[in-house]
């Protein structure tokens, strides 16, 4: 939400106090607010690098999320074959075993 005309008249009429009362105060607050403003700019970039790879395309997996993946996937393939076998012997019975 924006601020309105007055609410930044005031903040600019405390800040000009503030420079003219402590100076060096003015300046550590100057330099830890564009700290902490490098720093959120650093984490976006990095959020952003994550998600996103060389030309804006989305990343490939990595190597371990598709293992998992797949071995999740032979896992509930095997339980299916089990409970196939155990509810429908008829169905085992027609396997070529």
């Amino acid at each position: 939400m924006a601020w309105s005309q007055d609410e930044e008249r005031v903040l600019a009429q405390i800040e000009r106090h503030l420079v003219d009362d402590d100076p060096r105060l003015a300046s550590r607050l100057e330099s830890f607010n564009e700290r902490v403003q490098r720093k959120e700019n650093r984490q976006n970039s990095a959020r952003e690098r994550e998600t996103r790879g060389s030309g804006g395309r989305l990343r490939r997996p990595r190597r371990s999320t598709v293992v998992i993946m797949v071995s999740w996937l032979v896992i509930a393939v095997l339980i299916s074959a089990l409970l196939v076998l155990v509810l429908r012997p008829e169905m085992a019975a027609a396997l070529p075993l």
